[in-house]
């Protein structure tokens, strides 16, 4: 039981943390400035077995083993049932045998209406048996398809996170190379940038390398739990079968192996529902758990352990290196548009002069303040994302010595490094917005509302499904086998009967 709890836990842990935890390398510092909040506080109070039946308090806490305790003691019940009938049924079968041994020649009656209702009760529980196969088989399918499905977006948001990093890394490479007319950025900010770079790198590696490994494991635990419902439903459906069909053609040497293999089979799948009981209403927690959080994402929860935002070292590094990269690149575009490109007619002292001429060309918008703060462009002023396209018509030809031969303020050399520049200044523009959603969390928070409204309510509904199909079975192939027991007893009872009463006809015809 505690090695399936276990495992229980360990995957909804997977589930939660893939492709987010290893992002996060430090937690948060301001813990003063929020206030605390239990998750899903009223659904989880429960008893709590490990802490003298007490009510637990502490909200929803994969990480709590008091939490864990209260939930499987929801589950209770079922784990009793499977061990009172281990055990009862134990007994029982035990008494019947040592009885039928030692009184199997003593004479006895036989009740037409036990035989009657035996039979009634024996076909309406063999068809409930097969009813809840049908439901086993069928909860299983949808719940590994959305359970599939739920891991599969979680997989997908990890490794997105993965590749927006990595293109932040690229254009930041990008950008260290960079030089317009020998200007290039300063050493600090390089040597930043390869700083950045290694943390988001190796922040990066891991992220990948768990999310793999952690989607095969979860995938091989999905893979094992459908095909054991798979077998389960199967042999149930067979033993339901096999035990009607025998008790019916009076084959009690195979009722009687039938009920010993079924004694076990029904303990087993007693347990199997416990755990899917459990397992449905962690579900359930997890889901309002995460609702709650998504409407709150600055209180502290338990969800902080696993998933700190605020104040997200690797996040705050990289938003802050490529704002101070953007602002760099587009003041060195335009000091050489201002003081090169746009030189003459009489050139400027200390600065290249290659025959430009006509048009000034337009400098760029410069999105934030020397304090990275964010600025509003003004008219005449390019963004970005356009630059490239309104200075191609600035290009001039040129002469083997890089002499403009026509009208145009810009040579080739230089429209490519300013392109260049433009380039990365967009780029990081582009996933400037969503380093700050890393930072603030709401990529997390975007990712908890698409599975508590898409994928919530099909792993919450068919979990129930695949618990109530193992309850159903059980009861049901339970009630069977001791109508098996039942049967065969009237059986043989009405059998012998019928010989007595054929011995009695057959010495009252002789006598007369």
């Amino acid at each position: 039981m505690k090695q399936n709890m276990l495992s229980v836990k360990s995957m909804l842990l997977l589930l939660l943390t893939v492709g987010f935890h290893c992002i996060v390398l430090e937690a948060g510092s301001n813990n003063g400035e929020n206030s605390s909040m239990i998750l899903a506080g009223k659904r989880t109070r429960r008893k709590d077995p490990i802490n003298h039946f007490k009510y637990y308090v502490g909200g929803w806490n994969i990480t709590d083993d008091h939490y864990f305790a209260s939930v499987s003691y929801s589950a209770a019940p079922l784990f009793s049932i499977a061990a009172i009938w281990f055990v009862g049924f134990g007994i029982s079968l035990l008494v019947i045998c040592c009885s039928y041994r030692c009184c199997r020649r003593n004479p006895y009656g036989y009740s037409r209406t036990a035989y009657a209702i035996s039979v009634t009760f024996l076909t309406l529980f063999t068809i409930a048996a097969i009813v809840g196969c049908v439901v086993l088989y069928t909860g299983q399918g949808k719940f590994h398809s959305s359970t599939t499905d739920t891991l599969g977006y979680v997989v997908m948001q990890s490794k997105n996170i993965s590749y927006n990093l990595n293109n932040v890394l690229d254009i930041l490479a990008t950008a260290k190379g960079i030089g317009v007319d020998q200007v290039s950025l300063p050493i600090d900010i390089k040597n930043n940038i390869d700083r950045v770079d290694r943390m988001v790198s190796k922040a990066a590696r891991d992220l990948e390398f768990d999310t793999e490994q952690n989607q095969k494991d979860i995938q091989n635990v999905l893979n094992t739990v459908r095909l054991a419902l798979i077998i389960i439903a199967a042999v149930m459906l067979l033993v339901a079968l096999l035990g009607f069909w025998t008790s019916i053609f009076g084959m009690q040497d195979l009722v009687y192996i039938l009920v010993v293999f079924g004694w076990i089979l029904i303990t087993a799948t007693f347990i199997l529902c416990g755990i899917f009981l459990t397992l449905h209403i962690i579900m359930g927690d997890t889901c309002v758990a995460m609702d709650e959080w998504v409407r709150n994402p600055t209180a502290h929860t338990a969800l902080d352990e696993i998933l700190p935002c605020v104040d997200n070292a690797t996040a705050q590094q990289t938003l802050s290196q490529s704002k101070n990269v953007t602002f760099q690149l587009v003041e060195i575009v335009n000091k050489i548009i201002t003081y090169v490109a746009n030189n003459g007619p009489l050139p400027i002292p200390g600065f290249p002069y290659y025959n430009q001429s006509g048009p000034l060309v337009p400098t760029l918008c410069n999105p934030l303040n020397a304090d990275a703060t964010d600025r509003k462009c003004q008219p005449g002023e390019l963004d970005v994302s356009n630059a490239t396209q309104v200075w191609k018509d600035y290009v001039c030809q040129v002469s083997a010595k890089d002499m403009c031969t026509n009208v145009g303020r810009l040579t080739p050399t230089m429209y490519d490094q300013m392109s260049a520049a433009a380039n990365v200044s967009s780029g990081l523009k582009k996933y400037g917005p969503y380093l700050v959603g890393l930072l603030n969390c709401t990529v997390v928070r975007d990712t908890f509302t698409v599975i508590h409204t898409d994928h919530c309510p099909g792993l919450i509904k068919y979990s129930r499904w695949v618990y109530i199909g193992l309850a159903m079975v059980s009861a049901a192939v339970m009630f069977s086998l001791l109508l098996w027991v039942l049967y065969a007893r009237e059986r043989r009872h009405r059998k012998y009967t019928k010989l007595m009463v054929a011995a009695t006809s057959s010495d009252q015809v002789k006598q007369v």
